[in-house]
């Protein structure tokens, strides 16, 4: 079946147009297959990784759900710091938030064939635990920052301390606590 412009909802990885289409220097080839064809609460993506490459980062998510299978190729999978070896047929369930984190190497000397499938959260943050790294993502926004360059001295609570007094409201009542709180 080859993309058709009557049914914008069925596709083929032969004929995927480019804007679908993502490639780094290693040669690792990451196709947006549910994006291509309307998918919105979740990604499928055909992971290529060429011997000798990642399929990403290490990282854990802490709102995004995904779920691998291995298509064809061999390699190994780095999950929690553990090494295991991966095939045709192997899959993987990665639940969110459980500090799960993982990746993909290419350890064979075939291209390695990841169908990668998960949920698309707006509101989530990936940990590189290798670079210390977090990658947050929240109002159509990314943002980036080191662990060790964390505040430790803010509060978000209205009254709790604060580098800052904080005066807004400062005229308006309290409200009153209802019965049996």
């Amino acid at each position: 079946m080859k993309n058709k412009k009557e049914n914008s909802n069925t596709g083929n990885t032969h004929s995927l147009d480019p804007s679908f289409i993502w490639k780094d220097a290693a040669g690792l080839i990451t196709k947006e297959l549910g994006k291509s064809v309307g998918s919105e609460r979740i990604y499928i993506h055909l992971d290529i990784v060429p011997p000798g490459a990642f399929s990403t980062s290490y990282h854990s998510h802490s709102c995004q759900e995904e779920f691998f299978y291995i298509m064809s190729g061999t390699g190994t999978l780095r999950l929690n710091d553990e090494n295991y070896p991966v095939g045709p047929d192997d899959f993987l369930a990665k639940p969110a938030g459980k500090n799960i984190a993982h990746s993909f190497y290419n350890s064979g000397k075939e291209n390695l064939y990841i169908l990668d499938i998960g949920t698309v959260d707006p509101e989530d943050t990936c940990y590189y635990p290798d670079e210390q790294m977090y990658l947050h993502k929240s109002n159509g926004e990314r943002r980036t920052y080191r662990a060790d360059a964390t505040e430790s001295d803010w509060s978000s609570a209205p009254n709790g301390h604060s580098p800052a007094l904080r005066t807004s409201h400062r005229d308006t009542q309290p409200c009153k606590p209802k019965k049996g709180e």
